[in-house]
């Protein structure tokens, strides 16, 4: 039953964003529940919250009463425990690999250098002001988006998103990076391939309802 799923994160969370993409492509309701990681010294480190997940991060998922943390394994659990919406993974073990590449090669190699705990750490005992952090947070996303735009523009496996025209694990990495490159004033022009699929998830209302602004935690949303 989906009444039990509840989904802790924060509205400029790239690791909830990608959940909420996932809950979304699958068409699963969701309670959404914020922790704020500002205010009062991050709500993540409350003790209640800590109780959910020791590592102190969102997102975190409840399904049935049982915490789910780590946001690939999240998705991968809701994929393999609700198997009767679309599908986030292909069938065929090879393809699934190369899905896998994509998703990781943002959410294990990109995403944690620019983490809040990395920038407040560049902050505080390093002393990087806004500017540093930019070129920073600039300097490895473009790093980042090279790569993955030799994967997908290199491969006849990729379509209208990252595998095929269907999206999935992939894009639900893509499109929360893309995002944060954004944020941070990254020129995505010699990425045409990873910006083309990033408009293209953005017109499906699971993409669009899932943006951090369309959250009920997001500042001036009025939920």
């Amino acid at each position: 039953m989906t009444q039990g799923l509840v989904l802790y994160g924060y509205w400029r969370s790239s690791a909830a964003y990608r959940v909420r993409i996932a809950l979304n492509l699958k068409g699963l309701p969701y309670e959404s529940r914020a922790v704020h990681l500002l205010r009062d010294g991050g709500e993540q480190h409350a003790a209640a919250y800590r109780a959910l997940n020791p590592q102190e991060l969102v997102p975190c998922l409840l399904d049935g009463g049982r915490a789910f943390t780590q946001s690939m394994a999240i998705i991968e659990y809701l994929d393999e425990a609700y198997p009767d919406g679309p599908r986030l993974l292909p069938a065929a073990a090879r393809d699934r690999a190369r899905v896998r590449a994509l998703a990781q090669a943002v959410a294990c190699d990109v995403h944690p250098l620019g983490n809040l705990r990395v920038l407040q750490a560049l902050e505080t005992r390093f002393g990087a002001g806004e500017a540093q952090r930019g070129e920073w947070m600039r300097h490895w996303i473009g790093a980042g988006f090279a790569a993955l735009e030799a994967m997908l523009a290199g491969s006849p496996a990729t379509g209208r998103h990252c595998h095929g025209d269907t999206p999935g694990l992939a894009d639900a990495c893509l499109v929360p990076q893309v995002y944060n490159a954004l944020r941070w004033k990254l020129d995505l022009a010699p990425y045409p391939t990873v910006a083309r699929i990033h408009a293209a998830c953005n017109e499906l209302e699971a993409f669009r309802a899932a943006a951090p602004e369309a959250q009920p935690d997001a500042p001036g949303s009025g939920k």
